[in-house]
C-alpha cells in the first residue's frame, strides 16, 4: 500500500523568510538615499553658480595679465606664482584691495584684430567673444604717440631692484653737434718746396746729405760747377769793362748797359743769389761753382744727388717741406656731410700723446664722394711749432659744433631699432610706455630731443634692453589675442 503523500508546511515557511529578507533590504536603501540627500544641502549649493551668483576664481600672473588658468601653478614666461583673481579680472581672496564692481568697462576689443572694438559686447566672424577693456587699463596706456610693435608694461618696485632699472629727467640743457672719427696726419701741399737746377753741371760739395735732415731757410744745400754758368760770369764781366770803358771815352753808354744788364738778367735766371752777382762785381773774379740755397726752413724730405753726379737742367736734387702746420685728412660719411662747416673746430689725440689734445679746423671739404667707402675727405689744419704731429700718424677727430639750449636725454635711453627710435617714459605705479622720438643733435653723453618728450619726464637709461623685450613680448601677446 502506498504512503500517504505529505503536506508542504516547509516550503511556505521559506516563502515567509525571503519575503522579510527583501522589505529588510527595501528599508536599508530607502534610510540609505534619505541619508545621502540629507547630507548634500549646504555642500553642493556651494557649487552652484547658477543658484547664489557665485564667480569661479581663476589664476593669473601678475607680470603677464594674459597668462590665465583655472588652477595654481607658474606663470610660463616669467616663472612667477600665479595669483588666484575672479572672473572679473580682481583679485581673489580676503586681502583684495579692489571689488569687481570698481572696474568699468570701457569697450570691448576683438580677440584676433585688437584695431576692432565694439562699444557693446559682440562675436566676431569666427564666434569669439570680444574681450572688455576696463577704463583703468586705457588710463594705464598713457597719452603720446605710440610706438609700433610695443605695450605699455607694468614692472613692479622689487622686479626693477632685480634688473637694475634706472631713470633720468628730460632736462633742457646746452647741446651741440659732435661726433668722432679717424684721422690721418698728412704733409700740408701747400708748404712743400722743390730745389730744382736750371743750368747743366756736376755736384762739387754737398752740405745738406741725408732725408730729415731740418734746415732753414738761406743755408746751403750743395755747391754745382757748371761751365756754362762760368762762360755767363765772364760775359757779365766783360759786358761791365766794356760799358766802363764807353763811358771814359764820352761815347754814348747806352750799348754798353744793354749788354750788362742782359746778362745779369741770365745771371739771375739761372737761380744766382743777388749777394753772389754783387761779390762778382766786387772782385771781378768769376767763381767756379754754384752754390744753390734752402728756399724756406723745414726738413728734406726728398734728396736725389751724391757727391760728383752731374746734375741737368730741370733736375730736383732737394724736396723741402715745411712742417710747422699740417693737414689732418678725416673720413666724413654721407649722414654727416650736412653737419660739417668750414671753420669748424675739432680737436685731434693720439695715442703718442695720450693726455694731449690737439685744436684744429676744418678748411676742406672733398666735393666728390669716395664709391668704395661711401666717404668724403675732410681736410683740417693744426698747428705743429715743436714738430709732435708727423705724417701718417693716426688718430681720433672729434668735430664740433657751438653748443646751443635745447631738450636733451642721456644718450643711454634710446632704442634705435633700425625703424624708429624709441624711449620708455615711466608713467608713475610701475608703468613704463613706449615712446616714438625724433633726435637731433648729439653731444657726448646727451642727445638732443626733437619731438616726442617734454621737460621733466622721466625715462628709463639702464635695462631699458629688458623692458623692450618685455614690452614686444606684450604687444605680440595682445596681437594673438591677449588684451
Amino acid at each position: 500500500m502506498n504512503d500517504p503523500i505529505p503536506s508542504s508546511p516547509p516550503a511556505r515557511h521559506f516563502g515567509k523568510i525571503a519575503l522579510a529578507l527583501t522589505l529588510a533590504a527595501g528599508v536599508g536603501i530607502g534610510a540609505a538615499t534619505t541619508g545621502l540627500l540629507g547630507r548634500r544641502g549646504p555642500h553642493d549649493h556651494a557649487h552652484e553658480p547658477a543658484a547664489n551668483g557665485a564667480k569661479q576664481v581663476k589664476y593669473q600672473c601678475p607680470m603677464h595679465p594674459t597668462i590665465v588658468q583655472d588652477h595654481p601653478g607658474e606663470c610660463p614666461i616669467c616663472g612667477m606664482q600665479l595669483v588666484p583673481v575672479d572672473a572679473g579680472g580682481a583679485p581673489a581672496g580676503p586681502n583684495a584691495a579692489a571689488k569687481p564692481d570698481e572696474r568699468k568697462v570701457k569697450f570691448y576689443r576683438s580677440p584676433m584684430d585688437p584695431k576692432q572694438t565694439s562699444p557693446v559686447p559682440r562675436k566676431d566672424e569666427m564666434g569669439m567673444d570680444y574681450l572688455p577693456v576696463y577704463e583703468d587699463e586705457v588710463a594705464g596706456e598713457g597719452t603720446g604717440p605710440k610706438a609700433d610693435g610695443l605695450a605699455t608694461v607694468t614692472i613692479d618696485p622689487s622686479r626693477q631692484q632685480l634688473i637694475g632699472l634706472t631713470t633720468a629727467a628730460v632736462s633742457r640743457g646746452p647741446v651741440g653737434s659732435s661726433w668722432r672719427t679717424q684721422g690721418r696726419v698728412a704733409v700740408d701741399e701747400t708748404r712743400v718746396r722743390h730745389v730744382n737746377v736750371k743750368v747743366s753741371g756736376y755736384v762739387e760739395h754737398i752740405f745738406v746729405d741725408f732725408i730729415g735732415k731740418p734746415v732753414k731757410r738761406g743755408d746751403p744745400l750743395f755747391a754745382l760747377y757748371s761751365p756754362e754758368l762760368l762762360s755767363v760770369q765772364n760775359e757779365y764781366l766783360l759786358a761791365r769793362r766794356t760799358q766802363e770803358a764807353l763811358a771814359g771815352s764820352g761815347a754814348a753808354a747806352a750799348s754798353g748797359e744793354d749788354l750788362v744788364e742782359a746778362a745779369r738778367a741770365r745771371l739771375a735766371l739761372w737761380d744766382v743769389p743777388p749777394s753772389e752777382i754783387q761779390a762778382l762785381e766786387r772782385t771781378g773774379k768769376p767763381r767756379k761753382d754754384l752754390v744753390l740755397y734752402s728756399p724756406i726752413s723745414g726738413v728734406v724730405t726728398q734728396k736725389s744727388v751724391v757727391h760728383g753726379m752731374r746734375v741737368n737742367a730741370g733736375d730736383m736734387p732737394y724736396e723741402i717741406t715745411d712742417l710747422s702746420g699740417v693737414w689732418v685728412l678725416a673720413d666724413a660719411y654721407e649722414s654727416d656731410l650736412a653737419r660739417i662747416r668750414l671753420g669748424m673746430p675739432a680737436s685731434l689725440r693720439l695715442t703718442a700723446f695720450p693726455n694731449r689734445v690737439f685744436r684744429g679746423k676744418v678748411t676742406f671739404v672733398d666735393p666728390l664722394l669716395d664709391p668704395k667707402t661711401r666717404t668724403a675727405k675732410v681736410r683740417l689744419d693744426f698747428a705743429n711749432p715743436r714738430g709732435e704731429l708727423r705724417p701718417d700718424m693716426y688718430g681720433e677727430v672729434t668735430l664740433e659744433t657751438p653748443p646751443r639750449d635745447g631738450l636733451r636725454v642721456p644718450a643711454d635711453a634710446v632704442i634705435d631699432s633700425g625703424t624708429q627710435k624709441v624711449v620708455f617714459v615711466s608713467l608713475g605705479d610701475g608703468k613704463f610706455q613706449p615712446r616714438p622720438v625724433e633726435l637731433g643733435q648729439s653731444s657726448g653723453d646727451h642727445v638732443e630731443v626733437v619731438k616726442g618728450l617734454s621737460a621733466g619726464d622721466q625715462v628709463v637709461t639702464r635695462a631699458n634692453f629688458l623692458v623692450d623685450s618685455e614690452s614686444r613680448l606684450r604687444a605680440s601677446l595682445a596681437a594673438m589675442g591677449g588684451k
